[in-house]
């Protein structure tokens, strides 16, 4: 079999990550292979989520579209919270019907797509997305050496709940040597949670050069995209916010054709990274993804804005809107009545969370290490990211500013108008058109219909039979948007079904699942032919 030179795309993302690394000028952290990997390839210093927390920015990478624009921006969906049952959680959110994950046009166009391991789409993954799903997925299982892979791996240990004590009793930083943004009070407790962090991208960099490594051992590096990255920030008022220190992330990449040590200035954002791979594996990007692919054939022209939205978070309900472009920031509260810190159990174990009340209640925080207390919030923000990177000093009442104001405030109001804001919709009111009934909808079964000279695709065979070959069989299934996969006989491995099977002479039993996201997967169908 000749080699496959189709591209590999190896992603490794972290968790909770600022680009606090040295390749982006960060004077204490020790990232030497995320420093090698920019080397050899490309920086993006101006890559933003869409989310400032895990599942709703997670859900938009997957599928290349916002988390407002199909129900998935609520954090989190797919558990209930103890202290209020009364929410309407748990629910698997129902996208559009058309709306994929983008591994799926990656499986059609032959590639073996892995997952080592987190999902957090705010829906159950589909059969269909993923070859392979779990703690030892790896491009190392595919059957065949030589067909092309998507490999993803994301390391947990920059979790924010790696800040807790007992994650991490030992830092490996002084925590003297860390700087603090300016709205964390300077105490022992802040300085060893930020030690900590920084322990962990240690750790997290080390995990990483063991996969290039392997990528090395197995001689594909020269034929592979690199692409790292993460999902949000990290710390205190910024998981969870639209602030640059909740969803300024990190991007590097490196691969076939790729310059080294490039430093792109252009605005990107998390959303675009599942066009990009299609437009550099050959494939048309779907018209419905609302995320734009900046590398490979199908790039467009550069971002003028880039987008985030805040929901719900856990226990607490919000609605917050904002817009960046390369320097100013605006930002929209639709619920400005809300304290910044709104009861988040979870949150609150944060021990600079927990220093910060500590503090609040003793009177002993100065005027900026106060602007999580202030009451009530504002209702627009801006800020100008170059002069206060901070964002502290507000600057939606300025006159001065007046003009950047109003241009944002529209950019703003284009893009909800463009993408549809579901957040405008109560969240039991959206799970109550998903689940008229309460009951999660099942997706309808696949049916086999047999192409042959004697039977022509007019009726399904739904108990199968014997047919004179050759004999082709299609699948089908009555629910709008769903995608199914098979196996044959007692194959485990599900396969992405794209085509009419061709089955050869003999006994062949045909097995089949269907599936649409949100909805639950289908009975398995499964049909024995006979082809003489």
């Amino acid at each position: 079999m000749a080699r496959n030179r189709k591209p590999n795309f190896l992603w490794i993302s972290f968790e909770d990550t600022n680009p606090r690394y040295g390749c982006y000028g960060d004077p204490v952290a020790r990232t030497p292979t995320l420093d090698r990997l920019a080397a050899e390839g490309c920086r993006w210093p101006r890559c933003f989520s869409t989310a400032g927390v895990c599942a709703p920015a997670r859900s938009a990478i997957i599928t290349g579209m916002y988390a407002i624009s199909i129900g998935t921006h609520h954090m989190r969906t797919t558990h209930a919270n103890r202290a209020t049952p009364e929410m309407p959680t748990p629910y698997s959110a129902v996208v559009p019907h058309y709306a994929k994950c983008f591994t799926e046009y990656l499986r059609a166009a032959g590639y073996y797509c892995s997952n080592n391991a987190k999902t957090d789409y705010q829906f159950t993954p589909p059969l269909t997305a993923w070859d392979a799903l779990g703690p030892h997925a790896h491009w190392r299982d595919r059957p065949d050496p030589d067909q092309p892979f998507f490999a993803v791996f994301n390391p947990t240990r920059t979790h924010e709940s790696g800040m807790w004590p007992e994650k991490c009793p030992e830092p490996e930083f002084d925590p003297e040597a860390i700087p603090l943004p300016p709205y964390f009070p300077d105490t022992p407790v802040v300085r060893q949670a930020m030690a900590r962090m920084y322990t962990h991208i240690a750790h997290s960099d080390q995990e990483l050069a063991q996969l290039l490594q392997q990528l090395d051992e197995d001689g594909l590096s020269e034929n592979t995209y690199v692409f790292h990255w993460s999902d949000h920030g990290p710390l205190p008022r910024g998981k969870r916010w639209p602030y640059d220190s909740g969803i300024h992330v990190p991007l590097i990449a490196r691969g076939p054709g790729m310059e080294a040590g490039q430093v792109c200035e252009d605005l990107v954002s998390t959303v675009d990274l599942g066009p990009t791979m299609l437009s550099l594996a050959g494939i048309d990007v779907p018209a419905h993804m609302q995320g734009r692919a900046f590398l490979g054939p199908q790039a467009q022209l550069p971002r003028e804005y880039i987008y985030a939205s805040r929901d719900r978070h856990d226990e607490a309900y919000d609605m917050v809107r904002a817009v960046r472009d390369r320097r100013f920031k605006y930002i929209r509260n639709y619920r400005p009545d809300l304290p910044y810190l709104a009861w988040i159990p979870y949150r609150n174990r944060h021990p600079i969370v927990q220093e910060m009340w500590r503090l609040h209640l003793a009177d002993e925080l100065d005027e900026t290490q106060s602007v999580m207390f202030r009451y009530p919030r504002p209702v627009e923000e801006l800020y100008d990211t170059e002069a206060d990177p901070h964002e502290i000093d507000n600057l939606a009442a300025n006159p001065q500013y007046q003009s950047e104001r109003d241009r944002l405030r529209g950019a703003l109001d284009e893009w909800l108008e463009e993408v549809g804001d579901m957040g405008r919709m109560a969240e039991s009111e959206m799970v109550r058109q998903w689940y008229p009934d309460g009951q999660q909808p099942q997706t309808a079964p696949p049916v086999c219909v047999p192409i042959c000279a004697d039977s022509l695709g007019t009726e399904p065979a739904l108990e199968g039979g014997t047919f004179r070959g050759p004999l082709l069989v299609q699948l089908h299934c009555a629910t709008q948007g769903a995608s199914m996969a098979y196996a044959v006989d007692d194959d485990p491995h599900w396969h992405l079904y794209t085509e009419p099977l061709r089955l050869e002479i003999g006994t062949t039993t045909l097995r089949a699942k269907a599936i649409r996201i949100g909805y639950e997967e289908s009975q398995e169908t499964r049909v024995t032919f006979v082809v003489e």
